[in-house]
């Protein structure tokens, strides 16, 4: 008797790789073995670029709320510092807006703790 493959399914999950291999250049976009490996690595630095932008954001906003703050006198890590113990709960991305686009209100902020 011979032997039952799914061709439904393997057909399917080929084309799906396939289909997040367009726009790749070459054999890539194309051949089945060379697509999946491709596909693979992108899926992964999808994966790690997720966890990068956190980091990415946090760091510039620590910059930005730096920039901010050594105009009115105090370092990053003393204004976090006294904010902390003012018990005034803004997050760095609050802050960091503040800092950009708000400058009088992120001084009244800074005054309150100074």
């Amino acid at each position: 008797m011979p032997r039952s493959v799914n061709h439904v399914a393997s057909r399917a999950r080929r084309k799906k790789v396939l289909k997040l291999a367009k726009g790749y250049f070459g054999r890539r976009k194309n051949v089945w073995t060379v697509a999946k490996n491709a596909v693979d690595k992108a899926l992964s630095y999808a994966y790690e670029g997720r966890k990068q932008k956190k980091r990415h954001f946090r760091a510039l906003w620590i910059q930005r709320i730096n920039a901010g703050a050594r105009i009115h006198g105090l370092s990053y890590s003393q204004l976090m510092g006294k904010l902390g113990s003012k018990g005034i709960a803004l997050n760095r991305k609050v802050l960091a807006d503040l800092a950009m686009n708000h400058p009088d209100a992120f001084k009244a902020i800074v005054d309150q703790v100074k």
